[in-house]
């Protein structure tokens, strides 16, 4: 398996392939200032078996803040603290990369007050506000910022340094012809263009000779107007010649919703989607590639390494939502690796300024991500007899699995009741839009870890007082999930009327070109829409809300709402449906009332409610119980996962303890 085998960057000897790759995760203080909840969460990588972690962009200048806690190294007051994260990553055995960078014009005023500033004036492209084109002085003084900076984390113990020349930032901006339109040094030629990154790059190699230099560059733009593939080759050359000792391939710009989905890709993207772009670059350079871009299991980093298209693999989601990829990929843990579903809920929190969460890992971020939690059935010692329960769960969906796999992982007892023939829930649901199969490891992994573990899962079970009773159970665990809510509007029409959860499990029920009408435009009601789409039917959605899919994450939503744009459909927002009279829908919104034809289908997509039916039951039985999942409150896959992880390993803490010598 080349992904296992050493390797070498510039001085630096890597044990395996892989590289964590520079995520942000708004863990630090408001500052700048590096946490304890920082050093953790890179240490937990670190014991993970990655080769290499490049900890997240810092800010080389108090001017360029890029989140409201994101990491600073303008100042030597930050160092203790970085030398504090770069020990927990070493001395769990991995090398400590630092990433540096300046956002330009994709600074913000909305965090922390940022003026942008880029090569040329204009506006943010996202924002809309003005960019002020620097000088010929600031310029240098940016130089020297990212060289002291470069001191600072030299100073601070890490092994490397990375320029962030990438994802549409300040280096990329002087680069691309897009942005830059410069009539100086700094603009024009390619020569000119390349002049600050590689004046950069000179500065730290004359002030810190010995030090390992990388630069992150996107391999391309998808972009009409911006650099060519032998423009930017000649760049990677050119830094090659200046003394750096790995190019570290991203894709894309930031600088808008649209264009962000080139850089964090949405899952309608396919895995190793750099992979093309890569291998210009490695014909072209003797110093590693490094690469990343939807490369999400072992055997998609395996199958780049045999091509030849890169020299070393590059994970970030990958690794926050399974801190564990390389030790279970290289068999020394014996479980399943969460696999990232691409939901991107990571970069969403990130773009909103919360910290990062993940669907897969409920416990990112938090003084619980270590192995004995995550997956207590391989980290941790059994329990006592005096601590082991009987637990129920009623339910054997998403939430319901991940309870009973920690559960059972932790040495209870568990048993799985399902009034259903088959187990999962709302996982077909989830499935059924387009562009979803990723979402499969939600999944696939908690029961490969149900299996393995042996937790029996009762089909076709009635939910008694009696059969509560039966069992004996110390507690149970509700996880029956939500329904559909009704319409409260009767709609006296004369055509079908479906909900949507029926229309995405069985699309054939609405013909092909059929012109439909989705009442809600949630996720549910839009990823109905983007089904129907596909069999070419004439979609208008209605939604209340100013905007719809607003519980998707950006980059997803944009790429989904794109696409239905190109099918045509039609989207009213900030509209409700008043009345039906003569069997049309009178609208209001907006200030306006309209008539519309309802078409040939109505589908219903106004949200869930829970489903509490077992309720009665389980109380009448006398059992304590805890309601996890959309039963407790209706969400999505992040809330239903972390609620239903964060009870069960609470169990203990609930009930207490038997006194010595009470049977299990």
């Amino acid at each position: 398996m080349l992904l296992q085998e050493p390797g070498t960057i510039g001085p630096l000897r890597l044990k395996n392939r892989v590289i964590m790759a520079p995520m942000g995760t708004n863990y630090g203080t408001s500052d700048g200032f590096s946490t304890d909840r920082d050093k953790r969460y890179y240490a937990e990588r670190a014991k993970g078996g990655v080769a290499m972690i490049v900890t997240e962009a810092m800010n080389i200048s108090a001017g360029a803040r890029n989140h409201n806690n994101s990491l600073c190294i303008f100042h030597d007051e930050f160092i203790p603290g970085l030398h504090a994260v770069v020990r927990a990553i070493q001395e769990n055995g991995a090398l400590a990369v630092a990433q540096l960078n300046h956002r330009g014009q994709l600074l913000r005023r909305s965090v922390l007050g940022m003026d942008p500033v880029g090569p040329s004036a204009g506006k943010h492209p996202a924002t809309g506000e003005p960019v002020r084109a620097l000088r010929a002085d600031e310029i240098h003084a940016i130089e020297r910022d990212f060289m002291h900076a470069a001191r600072r984390v030299w100073r601070a113990g890490y092994d490397a340094v990375e320029l962030h020349a990438a994802n549409g930032y300040l280096f990329h901006q002087f680069f691309s012809p897009r942005f830059n339109h410069r009539e100086d040094a700094y603009g024009g030629s390619l020569e000119n263009r390349m002049r600050l990154l590689l004046e950069t790059v000179r500065l730290i190699r004359n002030e810190l000779p010995e030090f390992p230099l990388m630069v992150r560059i996107s391999a391309t733009e998808y972009a009409d107007g911006g650099y060519s593939e032998e423009e930017v080759i000649a760049l990677a050359q050119a830094l090659e010649h200046a003394g750096v000792v790995a190019i570290d391939l991203s894709g894309g710009s930031n600088e808008t919703p649209l264009m962000s989905r080139y850089c964090i890709q949405p899952p309608s993207f396919p895995r190793r989607c750099l992979e093309p772009y890569a291998r210009p670059f490695k014909h072209a350079l003797s110093i590693p590639v490094i690469i990343a871009g939807r490369i999400i299991t072992p055997e998609d980093a395996e199958a780049v390494l045999q091509a030849g298209s890169a020299d070393f693999i590059s994970l970030g989601r990958a690794l926050i939502s399974d801190p564990h990829w390389c030790l279970k990929a290289f068999g020394e843990v014996d479980a399943p690796i969460r696999a990232c579903i691409s939901c991107n809920i990571c970069f969403e929190r990130l773009s909103l300024e919360r910290d990062v969460a993940c669907v897969q890992n409920p416990l990112v971020g938090t003084e619980f991500e270590t192995l004995e939690c995550l997956e207590p059935a391989v980290g941790r010692a059994r329990l006592p007899v005096s601590e082991v329960r009987r637990i129920l769960v009623i339910g054997a969906g998403v939430s319901g699995a991940e309870a009973a796999r920690v559960l059972a992982g932790l040495g209870h007892v568990v048993e799985i009741w399902e009034k259903a023939e088959t187990a999962g829930g709302q996982m077909p649901l989830a499935l059924a839009a387009p562009n979803k199969a990723d979402v499969s490891g939600v999944w696939t992994y908690r029961m490969a870890e149900i299996e393995r573990l042996g937790v029996p899962i009762r089909f076709r079970t009635a939910v008694t007082a009696e059969t509560i009773r039966g069992y004996a159970p110390d507690l149970v665990f509700i996880a029956t999930g939500a329904r559909p809510r009704e319409l409260p509007l009767k709609l006296d029409l004369g055509i079908p009327v479906l909900q949507a959860r029926d229309v995405l499990l069985n699309p054939g029920a609405i013909a092909p070109g059929a012109r439909v009408t989705i009442i809600g435009g949630g996720e549910v009601g839009i990823e109905t829409a983007d089904l129907l789409a596909t069999r070419a039917c004439h979609v208008t959605v209605i939604e209340i809300q100013a905007n719809v899919a607003a519980e998707m994450a950006r980059n997803n939503r944009i790429d989904l709402l794109a696409r239905l744009e190109q099918s045509g459909t039609v989207i009213l927002t900030e509209t409700f449906i008043e009345s039906v009279v003569d069997g049309q829908f009178v609208l209001a919104g907006r200030g306006e009332t309209t008539h519309m034809a309802p078409g040939d289908v109505v589908v219903v997509a106004i949200g869930p409610e829970p489903n509490r039916d077992v309720l009665p039951a389980v109380e009448a039985a006398g059992a304590p119980y805890v309601l996890v999942g959309d039963c407790n409150r209706p969400g999505d896959f992040l809330t239903a996962i972390r609620d239903a992880s964060m009870a069960a390993l609470a169990v203990n803490h609930r009930l207490g303890v038997r006194a010595t010598g009470q049977t299990a």
